[in-house]
């Protein structure tokens, strides 16, 4: 097999080498990000020799190959400029809205752990601080304190430095010349020059004067206007003078453009971000914590949420106080809440630890996608509970004029970022959390909803037990390398497997996070996420076992092999193992579909019916 021509021609009718922003490869397949979708010609990509099948999913073009992709994918990447980090963008990209989201989203999610880790070490410290106030001691200027204290400010004062290099991501501007520029934001001499008496003046110019170290609006503005001066220059610059040329005219013209220009119109624009968000509280705060408390996690199904957290950011890093993720918490804690109801109502084994998982998740350290995803919008009715009680706990927010002194997200872990402002406010945000989570777990308990255990669990095992395909004496029986629930590939959500494009089998939902050699066998492949690897059997069969739907996006977490390729061994012998918790809490699918890859070699392949599957159940038999 020509893997070089395969290669030239998937690269043509994706829509050639200047239609792919990013390509990276997993156990089967080929995954693309195109600048424009409408070039690629899936009908004839189809139809290539060496290609099963080309699906869309998640704004990739996945071009499924088999076990050739590794030596396709070593033949495509010298014609192409690949853009790892743009392979991996989950979103599609087709309308401004999403362009936007996706571009805020890539600019302050890098920055997320630090800033969680500044609020956490502030909680503690504010905890600290009221304690020691208690028994008559001030700590705020004891060194150790101040120190600490200054490591839970720094990411917000030098946050035109950080946020210079994320936004240079996005807008493809050199990193080092926008942290220059943001550098300079922050440089002490400038600071104290722009927020002095006296006026300041820059080639003759009057400036607006303003405080830029902690600001966050104004850098992204001039790493937005730097993007664009660099790439004319680069134009224009003769190639042996751009090394020093580009980068150096690039600084001298941003600087003044951002002290003159750009920087006080993204002054204005955050003024005018806060102006109307504290409108709104001005207004009522009532009515905007029980909105931010009820929408919150309605605006995380969309993805709107990531546009909304520059408002708190900004908050926190100009007046060292925000409000918003505190009525964010109530939408949390209302998150968990409802878990917590599905964990303890449900008869479904797999949506009971799911749910606990998730419950615990939201509940200590605000992270509600697996609330949401896993349990609570898939069922439908414990969402509509935890909107409820999310609003009625951030109204409560509101009254009680509930504020963080840092932005973190709302958890157990995180409580004593809302004691900073007296007992009063704090105990206003204990109710609003306390009302969430507890009125979700009970509305969702009491209430009810249609359990999995009774319609999807019931039916798909009702389904699979009616589908007995296999007739006749098989040559060839094999059993299940993963201990679980055996369904037929026709239930796997991925539509590779459920199309048997890579060959027919089982998929197993796992109950233990371990693949076992289900014979004597040889270890072809073991793909370097960890989540997928090739067998050869004595018997010359070849089987692919492929751990959860898109797992390759975990890039090895979670995974640990205890075999190496080439490797022949003994069936019994301990493979892989995974987390199924952790994978699980991370918001992939763990049903691990399990196929023959030449089964053209053989006269029938089936998956057997059985609900239970392991090293003492035949799941896959084979007439050669």
């Amino acid at each position: 097999m020509d893997y070089q021509k395969i290669a030239q021609d998937i690269l043509e009718h994706v829509g050639g080498a200047n239609n792919v922003r990013g390509l990276t490869h997993c156990f089967t397949r080929l995954r693309f990000v195109l600048k424009d979708k409408k070039k690629a010609s899936k009908d004839v990509l189809e139809r290539l020799e060496g290609v099963i099948s080309v699906v869309e999913s998640g704004g990739q073009l996945q071009v499924v190959l088999g076990a050739k992709v590794t030596k396709v994918f070593e033949a495509i990447s010298p014609l192409v400029d690949i853009d790892e980090t743009a392979a991996e963008e989950p979103q599609e990209q087709g309308n401004i809205w999403n362009r936007i989201l996706i571009a805020i989203s890539t600019m302050f999610t890098p920055m997320v752990p630090a800033i969680a880790a500044s609020g956490l070490m502030k909680g503690l410290l504010t905890v600290a601080r009221i304690i020691a106030a208690d028994r008559g001691i001030d700590i705020t200027g004891d060194q150790t304190y101040i120190i600490l204290l200054g490591a839970t400010d720094a990411i917000f004062y030098f946050m035109p430095i950080i946020l210079a290099y994320t936004s240079a991501k996005v807008f493809k501007a050199n990193e080092f010349i926008a942290m220059a520029l943001g550098g300079t934001m922050c440089y002490p001499a400038i600071v104290g020059l722009m927020t002095g008496e006296e006026a300041v003046q820059m080639f003759g110019v009057g400036l607006t004067q303003a405080n830029y170290a902690s600001s966050v609006i104004p850098i992204i503005i001039g790493v937005f206007i730097l993007s664009y001066v660099q790439k004319f220059l680069e134009k224009i610059t003769p190639e042996v003078l751009k090394i020093v040329v580009v980068p150096g005219i690039s600084l001298f013209v941003m600087v003044p453009a951002t002290f003159m220009v750009f920087g006080p119109i993204g002054i204005y624009i955050g003024n005018g971000i806060s102006f109307l968000y504290t409108g709104m509280m001005n207004i009522s705060p009532i009515l905007c914590g029980a909105f931010i408390g009820g929408m919150w996690c309605v605006f995380v199904v969309f993805g709107a949420h990531r546009a909304l957290l520059p408002i708190g950011i900004n908050d926190v890093a100009l007046y060292g106080q925000q409000n918003l993720l505190a009525f964010a918490g109530a939408a949390n804690f209302s998150q968990g809440g409802a878990a917590l109801g599905v964990m303890m109502r449900t008869r479904d084994k797999n949506l009971k630890t799911v749910a606990a998982s998730s419950m615990l998740s939201a509940a200590i350290c605000g992270i509600t996608e697996p609330a949401i995803y896993g349990c609570n919008l898939r069922l439908k009715k414990p969402m509509v509970y935890a909107i409820i009680c999310g609003t009625i706990g951030g109204a409560i927010m509101g009254a009680g004029g509930v504020y963080g002194d840092s932005f973190a997200n709302n958890g157990v872990l995180t409580l004593a970022t809302y004691a900073a402002f007296g007992l009063t406010k704090f105990l206003f945000y204990l109710a609003g959390i306390g009302v969430a989570f507890f009125g979700a777990a009970i509305l969702t308990y009491v209430l009810g909803f249609d359990d999995l255990v009774t319609n999807e669990a019931t039916n798909d095992r009702a389904e699979n037990k009616m589908k007995i395909p296999f007739t006749g004496d098989s040559d060839i029986v094999i059993p299940s390398p993963v201990a679980g629930e055996a369904v037929q590939l026709a239930n796997v959500s991925d539509e590779v497997f459920a199309s048997e494009a890579l060959g027919k089998g089982i998929a197993v939902i796992p109950e233990k996070g371990e693949v076992i050699a289900p014979a004597d066998c040889t270890v072809l492949m073991i793909y370097p996420t960890l989540h997928a690897l090739g067998l050869r059997l004595d018997s010359g069969v070849e089987l692919i076992i492929h751990v959860g739907i898109d797992t390759v996006n975990l890039a090895g977490r979670f995974f640990e092999k205890h075999v190496d390729e080439g490797t022949h061994v003994m069936k019994g012998t301990k493979l892989l193992s995974f987390d199924i918790k952790a994978i699980n809490e991370a918001g992939f699918d763990t049903v691990t579909p399990i196929v023959v890859s030449n089964t053209a070699d053989y006269q029938q392949v089936d998956g057997a019916a059985t609900a239970r599957a392991d090293l003492t159940s035949d799941v896959i038999l084979i007439k050669k």
